[in-house]
């Protein structure tokens, strides 16, 4: 443990008192688990000065840190300082354990579907002891993970998860039970699972076995960590988000923003994000490859190819990625040899039927669809006109670009009236604006 004063030249650690000199500017800090409390003393003047009089600053190195400033008025002209050291204040709520295992949780975007991504944190007189998060369907939840990293130091602890424990055998065994063996006092649950499978039951088992359970902290947020696994298990239906570039004036855009499609940038994680994306055929000849992901370690999602009343498809070179591809037509299609070879399927409708397109989505046990809007807008027409007559679409994500016109002023001809979003945010992207919100 040490305490310090840094002055404009030099660094010297202190441990008591020493002199402060009233035209510098001094800076308290302390080591990661304590406080610093700063005393101004005036030794000389009657009169009472304040703290704003001085040029006084503080910093801290981590945020659990606090530092307090009181002066004081004796009797002489001199300044004294003490610096000292003390236990930080600073108690995390349950909240704060929550948002961590969220956090966590997202290590595993696009690679736990069909199941939801969870984590948790095991947490013992307020230190954080182990964490765990489920990394793919059919490995151990993020309870067996996060008990394995806290060892003996589980018994008596407090469990917080991002999903209610499980209560049943499936591919992994109960993880209720797996937390009754560690002997923890207590668990704290972000949102109860809309599994019917589970459903409280894992609650009601870990409250008989005398564990204090908390639910329903920062539900919102782990409610939105798995949009698309609720909405499926409380419809039987792939959550469907539409995605579409505008212009400032409002026309549908074929391009996206600068430097997006690459690692880090909003559209790669967005499509590591999503089981399936739909696009147009037209969109395919531009881009050489189908979409994919740049986020390493990325699970690449379905491609799903609408190609509308064309005799033939050029796809472009077959690859790992291009070969989980389906191609939805209305007319008998070629497709490339080599391509079917590899396993591409092509499946041929009566008419565009996103019904058909779900259906088939959901027998294949995706949770989650993206509708791309780029390419030949006339081969979504018929989509667009069922989706948001049958309500089927359930999020919308927009890049307002800075161009001008240019674009296509027919797109969303279909809607029959004004759907007013729910929970619209906004965030800027460089030159663009990314729009989010649900119907």
């Amino acid at each position: 443990m040490y305490c310090c004063l840094l002055s404009p030249s030099k660094q010297s650690p202190y441990s008591s008192a020493h002199f402060l000199s009233p035209s510098a500017t001094y800076f308290g800090i302390c080591n990661a688990s304590k406080r610093v409390s700063i005393s101004l003393i005036n030794l000389g003047n009657e009169s009472k000065e304040s703290v704003s009089t001085w040029r006084l600053n503080y910093g801290f190195l981590r945020a659990t840190k606090r530092v307090s400033v009181s002066p004081t008025s004796l009797g002489n002209g001199d300044r004294l300082v003490n610096v000292r050291c003390g236990e930080s204040a600073v108690e995390h709520d349950d909240g704060f354990y929550i948002r961590r295992c969220v956090e966590i949780a997202r290590k595993a975007v696009g690679h736990t579907s069909p199941n939801p991504m969870v984590g948790c944190v095991i947490v013992k007189d307020g230190k954080i002891v182990g964490e765990g998060f489920h990394p793919k369907a059919g490995q151990p939840h993020a309870e067996v993970f996060a008990l394995r990293d806290a060892g003996d130091l589980a018994e008596n602890a407090t469990a917080f998860v991002s999903l209610e424990p499980c209560n049943h055998y499936g591919r992994t065994p109960p993880c209720t039970e797996a937390l009754i063996k560690a002997k923890v006092k207590k668990v704290v649950v972000g949102m109860v699972d809309p599994n019917p499978i589970v459903a409280s039951t894992g609650v009601s088992r870990l409250r008989d076995a005398g564990i204090e359970v908390i639910t329903g902290v920062e539900e919102e947020l782990c409610r939105k960590l798995n949009e698309a696994y609720i909405h499926q298990m409380l419809t039987g239906k792939p959550f469907v988000t539409l995605r579409y570039s505008l212009s400032v004036d409002g026309d549908l855009l074929d391009q996206l923003g600068a430097e997006v499609t690459e690692s880090g940038g909003y559209y790669s994680k967005l499509l590591q994000e999503y089981d399936a994306v739909v696009v147009s055929s037209f969109l395919l000849p531009t881009n050489h490859t189908v979409l994919s992901s740049k986020e390493p370690g990325a699970k690449q999602p379905l491609q799903i190819v609408l190609a509308k009343s064309s005799g033939s498809l050029l796809l472009p070179a077959v690859t790992e990625i291009s070969s989980k591809t389906i191609i939805f037509s209305d007319e008998e299609i070629v497709v490339e040899l080599e391509a079917s070879q590899r396993g591409i399927e092509t499946v041929v409708l009566d008419r565009m039927n996103l019904t058909a397109i779900l259906e088939h989505c959901k027998r294949q046990g995706l949770c989650s669809v993206m509708l791309e809007l780029r390419g030949n807008s006339a081969e979504f027409e018929e989509i667009l006109q069922e989706g948001f007559e049958q309500n089927l679409f359930q999020k919308v994500i927009v890049e307002v670009l800075p161009i001008l016109g240019a674009g296509c002023k027919e797109a969303f001809k279909y809607m029959q009236q004004n759907r007013r979003l729910k929970n619209l945010t906004s965030r800027t992207l460089g030159e663009s604006i990314l729009l989010e919100g649900y119907f």
